[in-house]
This record gives structure tokens, sequence and C-alpha cells, in this order.
């Protein structure tokens, strides 16, 4: 019985660990940047992984491999760019009918202008083309609404007046339609409870199920250790230092290119892992390693809410509670490791051999993968 037990627990994270070797993309929201110009009229750009729009996947998913529709995805996503701009084109129709812009409730009909599709690139990335929209504001319009269809993902609305310092951000989930966003006069701010409830969920998203590298990390943490106590202090040594250079990064201090951090990243998911199988105690230092990878993770994390962006009248209750929802992902993902592993074997004798070691050798193998193929691409 038990060792069928762990049979289905390392099938199980073999499952998990499967698409590392594909063109899984982590699904992430339309990035919608709305500008009300001076002369009356209106820009709006939007940035978005427009493959997965094409293939039809859906946003349920935690990266584009989980689709059925994940043959076509990767066979649109190594096109051409001028072969793909042409698909967008063709299906330009359908998407801004998927696209509700809003003026005073009446809809309005926006002019595809131009689409921009850079050239495939590393496939290993996701491609984002960007579509510019126009429009002329109706005269005597008080309020703007935004609504972009379920099928298509969520969406981070981005909503600026030009000649304006300020930028007004929501973060909305599949088919949400935004708030009234006025056109003259002051803008209100977000409400404090609603940007507590928007950034938990956005931090707790990017580890579950979103975070694949992070899950692999936290569990590389737990198989070493299932008691509590030294769990929670690295977890909480790795929360401290990702929300350092989260903030550091989001306020301009501290800025190292993605390609310099995502393979340290990976690096540091196969660290952890080989220490695992080459120790069976945990050693005092490990929570400062910890820390040291912390650091590099909050970088990471800063890549998604630069571009999602942070309200400015509730910036720092929005970086802690994505912090706070990021923390509540990975005590979620230990809290399920313990009921699979950690209250079935954790006293047993041979638990390092036979659980940590195999499955460590797993987790190296995924972070090693992933580190040459983010420096080699």
């Amino acid at each position: 019985m038990m060792k069928d037990h762990f049979w289905c627990v390392l099938l199980a994270l073999a499952a998990l660990c499967w698409p590392f070797g594909s063109m899984a993309h982590e699904i992430r929201p339309a990035i919608v940047t709305v500008t009300f110009k001076t002369d009356g009229r209106y820009q709006i750009d939007i940035s978005a992984n427009m493959e997965a729009v094409l293939a039809g996947v859906s946003p349920k998913h935690a990266d584009t491999n989980e689709s059925p529709n994940a043959r076509t995805y990767n066979q649109l996503r190594a096109s051409p760019a001028a072969e793909l701009k042409a698909r967008i084109q063709d299906f330009s129709r359908n998407y801004l009918a998927g696209i509700a812009i809003e003026f005073d409730g009446a809809r309005a009909s926006p002019v595809l202008e131009t689409i921009e599709v850079p050239d495939a690139g590393d496939l290993q990335r996701a491609r984002l083309s960007t579509l510019h929209l126009a429009g002329t504001v109706p005269a005597g319009a008080r309020e703007f609404r935004w609504t972009y269809a379920p099928e298509f993902g969520s969406s981070v609305l981005r909503l600026q007046r030009e000649g304006r310092e300020g930028m007004t951000a929501f973060w909305l989930k599949e088919g949400t339609r935004s708030e009234p966003y006025p056109l003259a006069g002051e803008v209100k701010p977000v409400a404090r409870g609603e940007v507590v409830q928007q950034y938990t969920a956005l931090g707790f998203s990017h580890i579950l199920p979103k975070g694949l590298d992070h899950i692999l990390f936290v569990l590389g943490l737990f198989l070493l250790s299932v008691k509590w106590k030294p769990l929670l202090i690295q977890i909480t040594s790795f929360t401290v230092a990702h929300t350092i250079t989260l903030g550091l990064s989001i306020y301009g201090f501290i800025s190292l290119s993605p390609a310099i951090v995502e393979p340290l990243i990976s690096a540091s998911i196969v660290y952890v892992a080989i220490e695992n199988v080459i120790t069976s105690e945990l050693k005092p230092w490990r929570a400062f390693v910890v820390f040291g990878f912390g650091l590099l993770h909050g970088m990471g994390f800063a890549g998604v809410l630069s571009e999602i962006g942070l309200p400015r009248s509730e910036f720092l209750t929005a970086l802690l509670t994505f912090n706070l929802g990021v923390e509540l992902g990975q005590l979620s993902i230990i809290t399920l490791a313990y009921l699979l592993v950690g209250m079935w074997w954790k006293n047993k004798p041979w638990y390092h051999q036979r659980i940590v070691r195999p499955l460590s050798i797993l987790i190296a193998a995924v972070g090693f993968y992933w580190t040459v193929q983010r420096i080699f691409g």
C-alpha cells in the first residue's frame, strides 16, 4: 500500500514536470493601455499572446501545454511574423467583437490601425504582439468602461490622460467589466479592500497554479525536512528576501535583466535539489542560502508587477498583499506536499533514500534543463 502510494506521488510530480521539455508558456494577461488624447481621440494598445487567442487556448489552463489545442498553438508560435500578422488580421473582426469599449454605457467601435508582430525568435518565450486601436470619444461622454471576452483571458487595464502624470491600473479577471473611469475631473482612487483582494489573488495565482519554477523550489525546501519549524524559517527567509528585491525593483532602485534573473532562478532549483541528494540533514546555513535565492526570485516577481502596475494611491498595500498572496501560495504547496508525503513517511528510516533522493533528482533535472534552456535558448 505504501509502495503504491509512493509511486503515485512520483508519477504525479513527473506529470507536473512534463511540460518542461516543450514550448509551455504561462498564460499571462493582456496588457491594455488606454490613452485619452487632448484632441478628443483615444488610443488603445493591446499587448497579448495572440497565438493563444487564435488557437483557442483556454485561460483556465496554467500554461499552453495543458490545452487540447497545444499543437495548434505551437505551430502558430513558430510561424513567421508576416504569416502570424495575416492570421491576426483575418481574425480581427472576431477579436474586436470580444472587446467591449463603452462610453456612458454605449458601445464604441474603434478602428484597428496597425498590428506589430515580432519575429518568432526564441520559441521558449511567449511572443507578444501589439494591436493599436483608435477612435473618437463621443461628444459629452463622461466615463469609459472596458470588458475583455472571457475566452481571451484576463487583462490588465491601464488608463491615462495625455499630458497628465499618473496611470490608473486594474487587473480584471476573464470577462470582468471594469469600473467606470471618469474622462474629466479627479480620478477616484481604487478602494483599499479591492486592492487587497486583487493583489492577494494575483500573488497566489503566480505561485499556484502558474509558477512551476517556484513550486519546484518550495518542494525542494520541503523534501529535506518536513518539520514545520525549519520549513517556516526557510519560507519566511525566502519571503522576506523576495519582498526586499521586489520592492527595490518596483521603486527603480535595482534592475537586472530577465536574461540573467531567469537562469539564476532555475539554477537555485538545481542547487536546493542537489543539496537534498548529498546530505540527509538540514544544515544551519540553509536559511541564509534560501534568503539569497529569495532575492533573485523577488526580481522575477517584479517583472509581473511591472507589467500590471501598482495603484499610486495604494502602492504599498498592493505590494504587501501581492507578497501575502505569494506566501499563501507557498504555504499551500507545503501543506499539500505534507498531506501527500510527510504525514505518511516522515519518520521512516528509508525516507531520505526512497523519497527525498528520487524526487530531488527529478527536480534537479528539470531545473538543470531550464537553466541551459534559458541561457542558450
